[in-house]
């Protein structure tokens, strides 16, 4: 998390920490505070305040964007192929109870609903979505590795609805939001209070909020101003050299991820490693990393997002996600490929 996400926060773990429902003089000093939480996200997002829900971070904003815009069944919906688990598994939960659920690039004449997120979360890869948002008019955007990254402009986004975490871009754990345009009719899937328009009710965690508004505001300052352009320089760079770095050091290598995908992500193949062995000898090395999301990685099963791409069976199975942080230095690139290469060099040896 970043210091100033931190420090901003401090006040309200420890001394402002009003029920911002409460219509107390404590309530009311939280509640100022988290609506200019909300206003100060929705500015750095191009969106309005009254567009934005606080959630307990992406998984419970997708399922609250999914559910919420399905409706009942019958119903067709579509998405990619590649999505993450929190988008998976409701979308299985839908087909259970009667929807119709098909998969890009297959066309279908006015789906209910088309879910495609904009970052990949497994390579980095990043979706054209002013070509889906010209085709479709109820679309739900995954945008958990894209906010805080690439630059995202909600309005000319053309998404229905957007999810976000917070610590994606180095704000706290636990929070995260839903951004729902104007107009939209979304069917709660939580009950019991009036907070949030009624769509997601609970007490909201002021002391969150206010740190993923500061986080994001920092974020967003550092993010390329087109929309879906990686970023230039800095890190693309770096991440580059740690490229050519496992190139030298340990070939053969081959790279899952695109050339433009987002410069915070990187899939990457060592043939002749299972990655499951590899991921163990990689922790005791102490590089963290992962054979898929931070979600299904614990299963260490093969990639679902490589599957659905066609991979070969030998670069499936040695396939490792590495994760990088606009603070990542080229100094920590360099130590993390060598101590990779040792890894990948000692494997080899003895298989």
């Amino acid at each position: 998390m970043l210091p100033e996400a931190w420090e901003a926060m401090r006040p309200f773990a420890t001394e402002n920490f009003g029920n911002p429902a409460s219509a107390h003089g404590a309530g009311r000093k939280a509640r100022q505070s988290l609506e200019d939480a909300r206003e100060r996200i929705a500015l750095c997002l191009d969106a309005s305040a009254e567009e934005v829900v606080f959630t307990s971070g992406a998984t419970e904003a997708n399922n609250l964007a999914i559910f919420g815009l399905a409706g009942s069944p019958p119903g067709h919906i579509l998405s990619s192929p590649i999505e993450h688990p929190c988008v998976v598994e409701p979308l299985k939960q839908l087909a259970a109870r009667g929807f119709t659920v098909s998969y890009l690039p297959e066309s279908v004449p006015n789906p209910r609903l088309v879910v495609a997120m904009l970052v990949n979360h497994e390579t980095g890869a990043i979706t054209e979505y002013s070509v889906l948002s010209t085709q479709y008019s109820v679309l739900h955007c995954d945008a958990a590795q894209a906010v805080g990254k690439i630059a995202v402009s909600f309005r000319r986004l053309g998404a229905t609805t957007l999810s976000l975490s917070a610590h994606k871009f180095g704000g706290p754990k636990g929070i995260g939001a839903l951004f729902v345009k104007k107009g939209t009719h979304l069917v709660p899937q939580l009950f019991g209070g009036h907070q949030q328009q009624g769509r997601r009710p609970g007490t909201e965690a002021v002391v969150l909020a206010v740190g993923m508004a500061t986080a994001l505001e920092i974020a967003t300052r550092r993010s390329p101003p087109s929309l879906f352009r990686k970023e230039a320089g800095g890190l693309g760079e770096r991440r580059n050299a740690f490229i050519e770095c496992l190139h030298t050091l340990c070939p053969p290598i081959v790279v899952n991820s695109p050339a433009d995908a987002s410069p915070y992500i990187l899939n990457v193949s060592f043939p002749g490693c299972r990655a499951d062995v590899l991921l163990m000898k990689l922790d005791l090395a102490g590089i963290a990393c992962s054979t898929g999301s931070a979600c299904s990685s614990g299963s260490l099963l093969p990639s679902p997002v490589l599957q659905a791409l066609g991979v070969p069976e030998e670069v499936l199975r040695s396939a490792m996600r590495f994760s990088f942080a606009a603070s990542t230095t080229e100094a920590e690139l360099v130590e993390a490929a060598t101590r990779i290469a040792a890894c990948v060099k000692q494997i080899r040896a003895t298989d």
